[in-house]
């Protein structure tokens, strides 16, 4: 089995490509990736990549002809993947995000590739009052990466047939310990504002629903859905990926933060405008469809693991939302050095692939 897994060198990708080499150790995995985040490694005991058989980069809007030659299965996880870089890039973010992915879908397809996992997400749910959302309701995406994810389903859907099976897994917000650590997601910044200074700051008034899950538990999903041989209506399927259990509201996380680690103060803005990106999700159909793959790693388990991963670094930065372990500053400083141009391409060469 040869698997192409995009946007392998953000924050889940390591995970997924650890799960997947154990999981399947004689399969043939490919990546491929921009870069934008390949330097930012986080105590990686060793480069993620090595566990690959050969690393491309290539910008996910310009795919080389030859890296899809004999795949089988893609794991589509690239995109400017949160609401901070979608706003500041949202063209870019659309061009990326949907129609990049659609015409990888496309390509793919006419290449002979057989099944497409797309990494989509809760968020096209956007703000929801009324009970937990399942794949029927309604959507109401608020931003332009929730957009994208919509727009993006809603193509794939008109390419899947007998000959090329869809599954989009719509997942809630990360969480938890990466090789490529991000801190611009909420629990990771609960964990990181404790650890760091003994406070979480929590920027809204707490109220908002969020469901999470941690990339290890992502990863799981990942080998399920691409394994995955039951009936799908036209070949394509939308599933809520997560845990019912894994329902927070915002105060929640970070009162859970405090608990585990002693001493910590929570700083809640009981005086800031409502969050509209609020919403809870019902996970039972993906509770039918893969028991055996549903999330095992606890909220304590997922900060604890933060934590020490946090401390194993020698974390001690209270400004690190101004730091380089937030996405947009990253790529803001790219721009700025000039070595990303307004479309977030590169403007210098770099090599088109490496073999592990």
């Amino acid at each position: 089995m040869r698997i192409l897994i995009t946007g392998n060198m953000g924050y889940v990708g390591p995970s997924v490509v650890r799960h997947l080499r154990a999981v399947h150790p004689h399969a043939k995995l490919i990546g491929l990736d921009m870069g934008y985040f390949a330097h930012c490694l986080t105590n990686a005991a060793t480069l993620p990549e090595t566990l690959l058989d050969r690393q491309h980069y290539a910008d996910v809007r310009n795919v080389p002809d030859e890296v899809l030659a004999d795949v089988d299965a893609i794991v589509h996880l690239a995109a400017i993947s949160n609401d901070p870089m979608g706003n500041a890039f949202e063209d870019v973010t659309l061009e990326i995000n949907h129609r990049a992915s659609v015409a990888l879908a496309r390509k793919a397809k006419a290449a002979g590739v057989s099944r497409f996992v797309f990494a989509s997400s809760c968020s096209v749910y956007g703000f929801a009052e009324e009970g937990a959302r399942t794949e029927q309701s309604e959507l109401n995406p608020l931003t332009a990466y929730a957009r994208s994810k919509v727009f993006t389903e809603r193509d794939l859907a008109e390419l899947a047939d007998k000959n090329f099976a869809v599954v989009c897994l719509r997942f809630p917000t990360a969480c938890g310990m990466s090789d490529r650590l991000r801190l611009d997601l909420v629990l990771n910044d609960f964990v990181a504002g404790a650890v760091a200074s003994r406070k979480i700051t929590v920027l809204s008034d707490g109220s908002p629903w969020r469901p999470l899950i941690n990339v290890r538990d992502m990863a799981r999903a990942i080998e399920w859905a691409l394994n995955f041989g039951g009936e799908m209506k036209d070949h394509y399927l939308v599933v809520n990926a997560g845990s019912q259990v894994w329902n927070y509201q915002v105060k929640d996380l970070a009162e859970a933060v405090a608990r585990l680690l002693p001493g910590v103060e929570v700083s809640i803005n009981r005086n800031a405008q409502p969050d509209k990106r609020s919403y809870r999700v019902d996970f039972k159909l993906y509770e039918t469809l893969a028991p055996r793959h549903l999330p095992q790693v606890s909220l304590a388990t997922t900060i604890l693991d933060l934590k020490d991963g946090l401390e194993g670094m020698r974390f001690t930065d209270p400004g690190f939302r101004d730091s380089q372990l937030m996405r947009l500053n990253v790529l803001t400083q790219l721009r700025q050095q000039g070595q990303l141009n307004d479309q977030l391409a590169w403007t210098g060469a770099f090599p088109k692939s490496v073999h592990a």
